[in-house]
């Protein structure tokens, strides 16, 4: 079957076999990508309209118990310069988000010790009582279920927590032994059971990656079937193991971004902060690709340099939360519009006909 054969049975039946998926990836050039694109587009807007969600992301702390290979931010990277924002700062960080419009909240942190079931729930609890009609997403790492369920009685709405990489051999090759795929996993699916509305998500051109990781991810998606999914490309961070290793291309991570929205029509898709780093203009190409949901930056300016999980990552400028209007004008470039909303997930009976 031809790639653009391919493409319209995973727009009509939102899969393909582990087969076809092989077959539609090696098959991806320019013509490929661009039909792929406009039919994801097409998706998108019936469901969604025209509207971009804007999340404020607060990336609190910036310690991390965990030696990820390729995260800036690992325990093994003795450069990095450790903080965490207190209460006070990060309640700033939300009142002056909710003015400029922001009605979800990230708060993103490493897996650090110091952020017990008490101290997030007493944080979360704060945000709501304050912003009852903002949404609060959390995305701190893996936990357990019964420690997720407290988190999701004290009010917090949506849960980030990026799969990396599906095939297990792979996952070993990108993490140390002390942690398993089968685990983040079981995280994944705990979200889902509690309530949450889940993020899953991988990095495009990791070490070792192969057609068949990306295989893997791609059904692995499918079967979860979260509400959000986050995908960006691998970029090198000098104080890792793969400091040498070449990035992930802007090129592939658009055509997985369309056949994600093409596989998941609801999803919530991000344009990441990593794509606006490879590309001047990464933001708006995620949202020619299928993409609704943008993420600038709401951490104090002092930290944002901190909080390094790969080099060269944007941190100033448009990318910041302070230049909404910049924001606002680039993404009316490409025919979308913010939008000051939950912008929460949409079932399929809730979708709009635009």
């Amino acid at each position: 079957m031809e790639a653009k054969e391919l493409i319209d049975k995973l727009e009509i039946h939102h899969a393909l076999t582990a087969e076809e998926w092989k077959t539609l990836l090696l098959q991806r050039d320019d013509n490929t990508a661009s039909y792929a694109a406009e039919r994801a587009v097409a998706v998108r807007r019936r469901i969604y309209g025209d509207e971009v969600y804007v999340r404020g992301l607060i990336e609190f702390t910036n310690y991390c118990k965990n030696d990820c290979y390729y995260c800036g931010i690992r325990t093994g990277n003795k450069n990095a310069d450790r903080y965490r924002l207190t209460e006070s700062e990060i309640l700033d960080c939300c009142a002056h988000g909710y003015e400029l419009g922001f009605r979800t909240f990230v708060l993103q942190g490493g897996e650090d010790p110091h952020l017990t079931d008490e101290y997030l729930c007493t944080l979360v609890q704060r945000i709501k009582d304050t912003y009852p009609d903002c949404a609060v997403t959390l995305s701190v790492g893996e936990r357990s279920k019964e420690s997720y369920r407290t988190l999701y009685k004290a009010g917090a709405d949506r849960y980030l927590l990026r799969h990396e990489t599906a095939d297990p051999a792979h996952y070993e090759r990108l993490h140390p032994a002390a942690l398993r795929l089968d685990n983040r996993k079981r995280c994944l699916y705990d979200l889902k059971e509690i309530g949450f509305q889940v993020g899953a998500g991988f990095m495009v051109g990791s070490p070792y990656q192969t057609t068949d990781c990306l295989v893997e991810d791609l059904l692995f998606l499918k079967e979860l079937s979260p509400q959000m999914a986050g995908i960006g490309p691998f970029i090198p961070h000098a104080d890792t193991p793969f400091s040498d290793r070449p990035a992930g291309s802007l090129e592939q991570t658009l055509f997985l971004l369309s056949l994600i929205r093409l596989m998941l029509p609801q999803v919530l898709l991000p344009a990441t902060t990593a794509l606006a780093t490879i590309h001047p203009q990464g933001r708006e190409l995620g949202l020619l690709a299928g993409a609704n949901v943008v993420m600038p930056n709401l951490s104090p300016r002092g930290v944002r340099e901190k909080y390094k999980l790969y080099d060269g990552k944007v941190c100033t400028g448009e990318e910041a939360a302070e230049c909404m209007n910049c924001l606002q004008k680039r993404i009316n470039s490409v025919g979308c519009r913010i939008v000051v909303d939950r912008g929460d997930y949409k079932k399929e009976t809730e979708s709009c006909t635009t």
